[in-house]
């Protein structure tokens, strides 16, 4: 199914005949469906027969081309169809979903990602994840999309002691923009929760790994480097550990909450329940690709927390959520995937 739209038409190479018969599962629009982990949930969703209508504006944070690989595969599948466009734009949005009947859930994976873009471009990160959740809220009210999942972040923890961190933990003192703009995307799914029926989940993601990541993010960074021979920046010494989540665990949260129907709103934490130090993570590399590290120390950098470490208990409650990827497993999908 190719839904055309006058706005920001797709690129040709994506376009394909429309087919309009509704003869799968359930209906689901997916925000940010190129990205790494959007591109991950789409062909699991499209495995288990559902529709899938994917958003995505192929932000130029990184290059265009990374984006159309992650969807090569699903463009050909009549249950796919790919709309380039802003969900800041909420014209856009209406128009253009509008016509579309029978939608089950919304998945909101879109945003400006990243901490530390986020001090560069405070203003742009509020008005994507802020204004554009809002427009995707008011989109489900007037559409009676009764399913809404977003992708918060574990950042909204700030600096945190209490850890592992917990849901149940309402002390949040965000350090960064990026962590406040989901810590008010959250609380918009509270009011649209309340005022208009709309079941909204919020799962903080826990520093995703895996194949198709980001390749500003560390991992992917730093095997680049390594690969060719070149140093790894690393901020602090070495001692900051996170809590890094393979993306198949992320994404099979993601479809649980997509089924989850016993309350109207929850917050629920995907981690691993694992810390890795920065060093640690390091080693890990070197073991995978076969490199030793050079390292160019340098100092913390703003809106750095020195840990991340999920409690998981409450997804294993509502979601049966149980992550199953030990992290050198995931570097190593990561690496061969790379290989490929």
């Amino acid at each position: 199914m190719y839904i055309d739209t006058n706005f920001k038409p797709l690129n040709s190479y994506l376009q394909k005949e429309q087919n309009t018969k509704d003869i799968y599962g359930m209906k689901i629009i997916v925000t940010g469906a190129a990205g790494f982990i959007g591109s991950h949930l789409c062909e699991k969703l499209i495995k288990a027969n559902h529709t899938v209508i994917g958003i995505d504006n192929f932000d130029p944070f990184y290059p265009r081309s990374i984006k159309e690989d992650n969807i090569s595969k699903l463009i050909e599948r009549t249950q796919f169809s790919l709309i380039e466009g802003d969900i800041t734009d909420y014209q856009f949005l209406f128009e253009t979903l509008s016509p579309i009947n029978g939608i089950d859930c919304i998945v909101h994976l879109a945003a400006k990602a990243g901490v530390r873009p986020s001090l560069l471009d405070p203003m742009g990160a509020q008005k994507a994840n802020v204004e554009g959740t809002q427009h995707l809220l008011e989109l489900a009210k007037e559409k009676n999309i009764k399913q809404f999942v977003f992708a918060s972040s574990s950042s909204v923890y700030g600096v945190n002691e209490n850890i592992p961190w917990s849901e149940s933990d309402f002390v949040l003192q965000p350090i960064s923009p990026y962590a406040s703009t989901k810590i008010s995307a959250e609380l918009l799914g509270h009011v649209y929760s309340h005022l208009y029926d709309i079941r909204f989940i919020g799962l903080r993601f826990f520093t995703v790994y895996g194949p198709r990541q980001r390749p500003d993010l560390a991992i992917h960074k730093f095997i680049n480097l390594m690969m060719k021979n070149e140093p790894i920046p690393l901020f602090g010494d070495g001692s900051t550990r996170r809590d890094y989540t393979y993306v198949g665990d992320i994404v099979d949260g993601i479809v649980a909450a997509i089924n989850y129907s016993k309350t109207n709103y929850e917050i629920i934490n995907l981690g691993n329940h694992q810390t890795v130090s920065l060093l640690e993570m390091v080693k890990v590399l070197e073991e995978v690709t076969g490199k030793t590290a050079q390292i160019n120390w340098l100092p913390m950098q703003p809106g750095d927390v020195p840990i991340t470490y999920a409690n998981v208990e409450k997804a294993g409650k509502l979601l049966n959520y149980h992550p199953k990827t030990a992290f050198k497993t995931g570097v190593q999908h990561l690496v061969n995937w790379k290989k490929q």
